[in-house]
C-alpha cells in the first residue's frame, strides 16, 4: 500500500528549545492516523513541517511520494489543513472567508460548502468576530474540507465543538476514509481517536514512544483485574506472576493491572476458590496514561 506521509528521521531544533527528534512515521493511503501527546510534546511542530510552515533541521518528509519542500506547492493542492488555532478574518462573514480561500485555490463548490455548513450547523452569514469559539471552529473545518482533499492534516479538529457536531464530524472523516483518502489527526479527545483512527502514534518530549494499531495497543495495554477471594495466599501468588503491577489487597478483595497472558493468569487462579473475577480491557485513555507515566508514577500531561 502506498504511503501518503513518510517521515524519515525528522528533526527540528529551535536553538535551545526542543522541537522534535528523529521522528520516523509512515501513513498509508486510506488510513486515519492519530497523533497523540501532551501540550509541548511536538505535535504542532510535526504538523507545521508537513505543511512547510517550518523546515526540518534534518531528516526528510515525503507526501504522496514527493519531497514536500521541493514539490510543496503542488502537494498542498491536495491537502486540507486545520491548525490548532486557525486565523480567520474577523471582519468577514464565514461565507466571504470561504470565498476568499476558494479564490486562492481556484475552486469554490458552493453546493458542497452549503452541504458541509448544514451538516456542521454552521451559519455562514454572520461575521466571524461575532461567532463563538465553537462556531469559528466550524468555519475553519469547512475551510479544510471544502475542496475534497486527498489528505487531511487536522490539529485538534473538534476543539470547542458540542458532542452532536463532534459526532457529525466523525461521520465526515469516516466518509473521507471510505473514499480512499487519508487523515492525520492530532487530538486530545481520546474517545474521538479511538472511534476514528486505525493507527496511533504517541509523542513525548519530541520523540515517538509508540506507533501501533488500536488492536496492538489493546493487546499490550494493561488490563484492570479485580478479584474477590477468601484465600489470603492469593495476593502472595499473584505478586510472583509476571505482568502483575499495582497490586492492592485488603480482606477478600484483590485488584491489580496486568499485561501478561490471560491464559497464564487463569492458570494461576485455577487453584483458588474465587467468589468473583472481573477483567476490564484498557481503553485508549488508560493506555495514554500508561505511556506518559514516568518511573515515579507521575503523568506527563
Amino acid at each position: 500500500m502506498q504511503s501518503v506521509i513518510e517521515l524519515t528521521n525528522l528533526t527540528k531544533n529551535y536553538g535551545k528549545s526542543r522541537g522534535v527528534t528523529d521522528i520516523s512515521l509512515s501513513v498509508p493511503e486510506g488510513m486515519v492516523f492519530g497523533f497523540l501527546g501532551p501540550n509541548g510534546a511536538g505535535k504542532s511542530t510535526t504538523i507545521n513541517t508537513l505543511v512547510n510552515f517550518t523546515h526540518p533541521t534534518s531528516g526528510s518528509i515525503k507526501i504522496f511520494g514527493k519531497d514536500n519542500i521541493k514539490y510543496g506547492q503542488e502537494i498542498r493542492k491536495d491537502i486540507g489543513f486545520l491548525s490548532s488555532d486557525m486565523a480567520l478574518d474577523s471582519g468577514l462573514t464565514g461565507w466571504q472567508q470561504l470565498e476568499y480561500f476558494g479564490s486562492l485555490r481556484g475552486n469554490f463548490d458552493k453546493t458542497y460548502i452549503k452541504t458541509l455548513a448544514k451538516r456542521l450547523d454552521c451559519n455562514l452569514s454572520r461575521k466571524i468576530k461575532t461567532l463563538s469559539r465553537g462556531n469559528r471552529q466550524k468555519v475553519a473545518l469547512i475551510t479544510a474540507l471544502m475542496h475534497k482533499p486527498k489528505l487531511l492534516l487536522l490539529d485538534e479538529p473538534t476543539s470547542g465543538l458540542d458532542p452532536l457536531i463532534q459526532a457529525e464530524f466523525n461521520k465526515i472523516i469516516l466518509e473521507h476514509k471510505t473514499a480512499g483518502h487519508t487523515a492525520f489527526i492530532s487530538s486530545h479527545v481520546l474517545s474521538e481517536v479511538q472511534e476514528l483512527c486505525d493507527r496511533v502514534a504517541f509523542i513525548r518530549q519530541g520523540k515517538i514512544i509508540a506507533d501501533k494499531t488500536l488492536d496492538e495497543l489493546a493487546e499490550a495495554a494493561p488490563k484492570q483485574i479485580r478479584i474477590i477471594c477468601k484465600d489470603e495466599k492469593l495476593a502472595s501468588r499473584l505478586k510472583k506472576l509476571s505482568g502483575v503491577a499495582n497490586l492492592k489487597a485488603s480482606a477478600r478483595h484483590v485488584s491489580f493491572t496486568y499485561t501478561g497472558s490471560v491464559n497464564g493468569l487463569l492458570k494461576a487462579l485455577a487453584t483458588f476458590d474465587l467468589e468473583d473475577l472481573a477483567i476490564q480491557e484498557a481503553d485508549l485513555e488508560s493506555t495514554f496514561m500508561h505511556y506518559y507515566e514516568d518511573d515515579n508514577g507521575v503523568t506527563d500531561v
